[in-house]
């Protein structure tokens, strides 16, 4: 009767050991590719809220001198927007620390300027103000 009893705390003594060592292993898996899915997510809202103000851009452009849109769009991390040229440019920090530019390009010139952003909703109105030759993004609140 013994000799069952230690067979048997061995067997548990066993399984305890090759559980702690999968589970050592696992978690810091997993931790990993939560953090990995989150940057994945920030990366394709920033491009949704750029895509969102260069699309509004063209629109106004396309309907000529005068022209307005307010568009609404969701920032997902403290961060700057940038209106230059013929883009429109944010930059996202990942839990690793590195940056990267997630950039929407316009088919015509904006008026440069940044706006310091913090995560949110936020409104903005774009427009082609008369005797201007650029479109300006203005207004950019929180909404």
């Amino acid at each position: 009767m013994d000799s069952r009893g230690q067979v048997s705390l061995e067997y548990l003594l066993l399984i305890l050991v090759v559980l702690l060592v999968l589970g050592g292993v696992t978690i810091p898996l997993i931790g990993s590719s939560i953090e990995a899915s989150t940057d994945v997510s920030r990366a394709s809202d920033a491009k949704v809220a750029v895509q969102t103000l260069s699309d509004a851009a063209d629109i106004v452009y396309s309907n000529g001198p005068g022209a307005k849109r307010t568009v609404s769009f969701y920032i997902p991390v403290d961060g700057t927007l940038i209106f230059a040229n013929n883009s429109v440019i944010f930059t996202v920090t990942y839990s690793n620390g590195t940056k990267s530019n997630i950039t929407a390009p316009t088919q015509y010139s904006l008026t440069s300027q940044s706006v310091n952003v913090q995560r949110g909703w936020y409104r903005a109105v774009v427009q082609w103000p008369l005797n201007s030759t650029t479109v300006l993004i203005t207004n950019v609140t929180r909404t």
